[in-house]
C-alpha cells in the first residue's frame, strides 16, 4: 500500500468524494455541489471532512461535526458519514480516519461520540463496536421528518 496520509478534504477531491459517496449509496452528480458541501464543511469550525490520500488516490472520507448538547454539558461528535473504497478495506484506513474525526471531536469540546449506521451494514456495526462504540438499538429510536 502507498504511503497515505490523512488529511482535511478539498474541493478538488470532488469527484474521487463522489466516487466514494457512491460506494456509500449515495450516488452523487454534481461536482459543483460536492465542492461547495466540501467548501462548507472547511469554513464551519465545528465540523470537518477528512480523506485518507495515497499519493493523490483517495480511499477514504470521513465527516464530524461537533454538536452541543443542551441537557448536558460538553458536545457530542457526530460521525455524519464514512466510507472506505472498496479496494482499501480491511487495510486500516477507516480505523485512521476515525482516529482523526475523534480527535477533531475531543480538540472541539466532544465529551462523546455518535454514529448511525443502516441495519444492513453488519461488518461497519462490528467495527464500531471494536473501537468501542456501543450499540443503543432497542434503547433510542430515531425519527426522521423531511423538510419539503
Amino acid at each position: 500500500m502507498p504511503d497515505r496520509v490523512i488529511r482535511p478534504a478539498r474541493p478538488t477531491d470532488s469527484a474521487a468524494v463522489n466516487d466514494l459517496l457512491a460506494q456509500l449509496g449515495y450516488p452523487q452528480d454534481d461536482l459543483a455541489a460536492t465542492a461547495a458541501r466540501i467548501r462548507f464543511w472547511a469554513d464551519d469550525p465545528t465540523s470537518a471532512a477528512f480523506v485518507a490520500d495515497a499519493n493523490g488516490n483517495l480511499l477514504g472520507l470521513v465527516a464530524v461535526h461537533a454538536e452541543p448538547f443542551f441537557q448536558l454539558p460538553g458536545f457530542s461528535g457526530r460521525i455524519v458519514a464514512l466510507v472506505v473504497s472498496e479496494h482499501a478495506r480491511r487495510q486500516g484506513v477507516a480505523g485512521e480516519l476515525m482516529t482523526a474525526a475523534e480527535s477533531f471531536a475531543v480538540r472541539h469540546g466532544c465529551v462523546r461520540f455518535e454514529v448511525t449506521s443502516a441495519d444492513h451494514r453488519a461488518e461497519a456495526h462490528e467495527f464500531y463496536q471494536r473501537r468501542g462504540y456501543v450499540n443503543q438499538a432497542g434503547r433510542s429510536s430515531r425519527f426522521i421528518l423531511s423538510a419539503g
